[in-house]
């Protein structure tokens, strides 16, 4: 059983939107700088916003850009035809070992990754 999540930044914004139709699956949260990034540069988050935004972060751990992330980030952007954020942030959960919650259907397609798709409220 995969106890390490890896948050895509989809899956923290539905959850910070209240979209999740269930609580996130048992298990150690991290994301990406890259997400990280992501969410704190919106050009329209609001003041409250960031701060709900850093609120979770704090909840989560933080994957740097590490040397072997790079390292796999380069084939899988090639063989995947994924863009850079998504190949850094699918390289990351598979340096972690990581399961990736994400409802990208790209990312879901990378055959090396462990992927799970979490309901919406509809």
């Amino acid at each position: 059983m995969v106890l390490n999540k890896l948050l895509d930044t989809n899956i923290v914004l539905y959850l910070l939107g209240g979209k999740l139709n269930e609580p996130l699956p048992e298990g150690e949260y991290f994301v990406s700088v890259i997400t990280e990034i992501e969410l704190l540069s919106y050009p329209a988050v609001s003041i409250q916003e960031e701060q709900q935004i850093q609120k979770c972060l704090a909840d989560l751990t933080i994957v740097e850009l590490l040397p072997e992330v790079k390292q796999l980030a380069i084939p899988l952007r090639r063989q995947y035809h994924l863009k850079l954020p998504d190949a850094i942030i699918a390289a990351t959960a598979l340096v972690l070992k990581a399961e990736l919650l994400t409802n990208d259907l790209r990312l879901a397609r990378v055959t090396e990754l462990q992927c799970r798709q979490l309901k919406l409220i509809q």
